[in-house]
Formats: C-alpha cells, structure tokens, sequence
C-alpha cells in the first residue's frame, strides 16, 4: 500500500514541469505577440519620429561619424580595429570608475541605502580591487586586443561597411534587436555550460569568487571565459549581420553598460534593474541569461520568482530605495539564510 501512494509523486512532478514550461511558453508567445501588434500599428507614426530626430540638427549623428573618421586619418583599420579598442576600454573604465569610487570610499554615503546585498563590508579591501583590476587588464590587453584584431579581419572578409554614410534608423534599430537576441541565445548556453560541474572550478569559479559582485568584476574571469562568454556573443550579432562599423560600435556600449549595471549591486533611480544578475551571483544556479527569456523558459529562474528579489526586478523610478518599497520578509534573517 505504502508504495501505491509514493508512486505518482514523479508523474505528479513531471505534469507541474510541463505545465510551467506551456505556461512560460505562453508567456513569452503573449509579451512577443504583443510586441509585434504594437510595432505593427504604430509603425508609421514611429518610423515618422525617429526619421525626423535621426535626420534633425543637419545630419547632426552623420556629420559626427565624419569627424571620428576624419579623426582616425580615413583609415579603415584605425576606425575599425583602433577605434573599437579604445572605445570598448574607455566606455568600460569610465562609468566603471564611478561605482569603484564608492566601492573603495564608501562614499558618497547616500548611495549605499541602494546596495542590494546591504550585508557586505565596505569599503572594499584595496588587495582584493588590485587582483580585480589586473585579471580585467589581461583580459582587455592580452586577451581582447587579439581578438577585437581577429573580429575586425572577420568583419572586413564579411564585407562590413565602416564609410561615413550611415544605416538608416530602421536599419539601426533592427539589427540592436537582433544583437540582443544572439548576445541572449549564447550568453545564456555558454554561461549555463561554464556552470557544468565538471568544468566550473577550472574556468568559471575564477567569477563567482565574488557573491556580492562590484560592477568591474564585470569582465574579472578566466580568460576561456572572456572569449566564449564575455566577447564572442557581443561579436556574433554584428558579424552575422555585417553591421556598420558605428551600429557595432553603439551595441558594444549598451552591451558594456548593461553588463557593469548587472554587476554594480546597486539598484539604482532610473537605471534597469540588476536585481537578477545580482540574485545569480548569490546562488550560483539560477538567472544565467541577460534578459530572462531563456531563464524562464528553462525553469532556471524559479528560485528567483519566488525570492522577494523577483519583486524588486523593476525599473526604480522614485528616489525611494527599492528594499523600502519591498521590504525583506522579518521572518528571514538576512538573504542568505533561504
């Protein structure tokens, strides 16, 4: 008798599976569809406007192309090689600099009410930002530079075009979106692959040393990592496609900037939320992907979407921190003690 009632358990388990997978599978058909409809219907009215602010100030965005490639001397491998380079490594340590500000100083104090993990010591100890900034100098240097070389022979055999005429925005627009799909696909399998016990103490464990990550730890991995994690699935969309020089260029910032706000540990007004890729860097097993839509559909969100963390995933859009907005369960310690 004992073993007639224990046997459906795995039946029963198995149908709650299947059930969430066509719920999630629903979910995203429904968020697409409706974006698709959306598009659709305000196509017109949408492709009036950004023509009219891509095209307003004389050509303001050409006329600036035509000064940065007048700046590299009209010289296809400094635009497309030099140029990449620097941009990349500028953009990164820039804003990067401003969160290692406040990691270091613990100032300005007022910032740190939108720490997300509010249980870490700061400042953080110099010796452990000084590892950080050498494995991120290898990567960049040792590492970033020969294949940015190696992506920038790719793309010329491609037949990417670098001159001063611009795509249109249409054009812009559509290939981000397809940029952000690819970096979503590969980012997600790859990152989940680097998480495979067999392999993430020698590669991916090098990451994870840090639970409440600092944003410059953004790129601070096993160099392995760097190229088939970090690099290889921002490139992949531009050379599939055979973007411009300046829409890669643009899809490499916003790339640079979500990973450093993923990794910041502030929930900051106004910025998008890096209350997932924070929740992963606390339990190691869940949250893989950028946008959440592999996550989901996986099951490798369900810790998240049932942690108070899922809650806080929003835009904040008042100066009130999130954690006042949605406060921590009294019942539990502190985040760590599920």
């Amino acid at each position: 008798m004992k073993s007639l009632e224990v046997s459906p358990k795995p039946v029963d388990e198995l149908q709650s599976k299947r059930a969430q997978l066509l719920s999630s599978l629903k979910t995203f058909v429904i968020i697409i569809g409706s974006l698709i409809v959306a598009l659709i219907a305000f196509r017109n009215t949408l492709t009036w406007h950004a023509q009219r602010f891509w095209g307003a100030s004389g050509d303001f965005w050409q006329s600036q192309w035509k000064n940065i490639i007048n700046l590299f001397g009209n010289d296809e491998f400094n635009v497309c090689f030099t140029g990449s380079v620097i941009l990349t490594f500028m953009v990164y340590w820039l804003i990067g600099l401003f969160y290692t500000i406040v990691d270091l100083t613990g100032r300005p104090k007022f910032l740190l009410k939108y720490k997300i993990q509010d249980n870490t010591v700061y400042p953080i100890p110099f010796e452990r930002f000084r590892r950080v900034v050498k494995q991120v100098f290898i990567n960049q240097f040792i590492v970033g530079i020969p294949f940015s070389f190696v992506a920038y022979k790719m793309m010329k055999l491609r037949g990417s075009d670098w001159g001063p005429q611009l795509p249109t925005f249409q054009r812009v627009l559509f290939e981000l979106c397809v940029c952000i799909l690819v970096e979503e696909v590969t980012f997600y399998y790859s990152h989940r692959l680097l998480h495979n016990s067999r392999i993430y103490k020698y590669i991916h464990k090098r990451h994870h040393e840090w639970t409440a990550p600092i944003a410059i730890t953004a790129v601070y991995c096993h160099p392995i990592e760097h190229v088939f994690s970090n690099l290889l699935p921002v490139f992949l969309g531009p050379f599939i496609l055979g973007a411009h020089t300046a829409t890669s260029w643009l899809w490499f910032t916003i790339a640079i900037l979500s990973t450093l706000n993923a990794h910041s540990g502030y929930h900051l007004p106004f910025f998008p939320s890096p209350e997932a890729h924070d929740f992963h860097h606390l339990k190691f097993n869940q949250n893989y992907g950028v946008l959440g839509v592999l996550d989901r559909i996986h099951g490798t969100d369900a810790m998240f979407r049932q942690n108070k963390a899922y809650q806080r995933h929003i835009m904040l859009l008042s100066l009130v921190p999130i954690k006042e907005i949605f406060p921590d369960d009294p019942k539990l310690q502190s985040p760590c003690s599920e």
